[in-house]
């Protein structure tokens, strides 16, 4: 037997249809972060060099480091350093031992931070205090990381070694963590966001 819909009953078929792919649609763009995990990787011979991170959107706000006494201010959020990313810390993971500059980071996985000192004198900070993974309460701050909140000060760093940084051609609209003039030798960690671009050199331990 062959059912065919009256009018009226197509338009209320098509419009719960319709309806129910909005609804699964706003579900959908509710579930996704405001700020997207991502990663950064390089390999170097047979060692992997990744970089962990969320990458927060501008959403049409310009000048996202501020200039004269406000640099900064704005990423900072009340944080003692730049959490450099956003939700829990930035971390990196290496399989093999680095330089970065007369500093050795044996292989393993550590929390990322920046110190934005100025607008032209930013530090890489790599510490091995523990974050969490998922938010735990502030009463969690401390013990552990959660961006850089409950960083101590240069007593949690592993190392700390100077960024060059230059204005980009450009603003990148989603802070992106990227590796380039990588040779078997070791290369460049660089951060993007807005019009700042600023990097570290490393080389593999020999």
């Amino acid at each position: 037997m062959r059912i065919q819909l009256t009018k009226p009953s197509y338009l209320v078929a098509l419009l719960a249809f319709v309806t129910l792919a909005l609804i699964a649609g706003l579900a959908g763009a509710q579930d996704r972060p405001a700020s997207p995990p991502a990663e950064a990787s390089t390999q170097i011979g047979d060692s992997w060099i990744t970089v962990k991170y969320s990458g927060p959107i501008l959403r049409g706000r310009g000048g996202i480091f501020g200039e004269g006494d406000e640099f900064g201010k704005k990423v900072l959020a009340g944080g003692p350093v730049w959490r450099a990313g956003a939700n829990a810390t930035t971390e990196i993971t290496s399989d093999v031992d680095l330089m970065f500059g007369e500093t050795k980071l044996p292989a393993g996985t550590y929390r990322v931070l920046i110190d934005l000192r100025s607008p032209t004198d930013w530090h890489f900070i790599v510490t091995s205090k523990p974050a969490m993974a998922t938010f735990k309460g502030r009463d969690a701050i401390g013990p552990e990381l959660w961006g850089a909140y409950g960083y101590a000060g240069e007593g949690d760093d592993v190392l700390r070694a100077p960024m060059t940084v230059q204005p980009g051609s450009m603003s990148i609209d989603q802070l992106t963590y990227f590796f380039h003039d990588v040779t078997a030798d070791g290369g460049n960690l660089a951060i993007a966001w807005d019009t700042m671009i600023a990097s570290v050199p490393f080389k593999i331990a020999k």
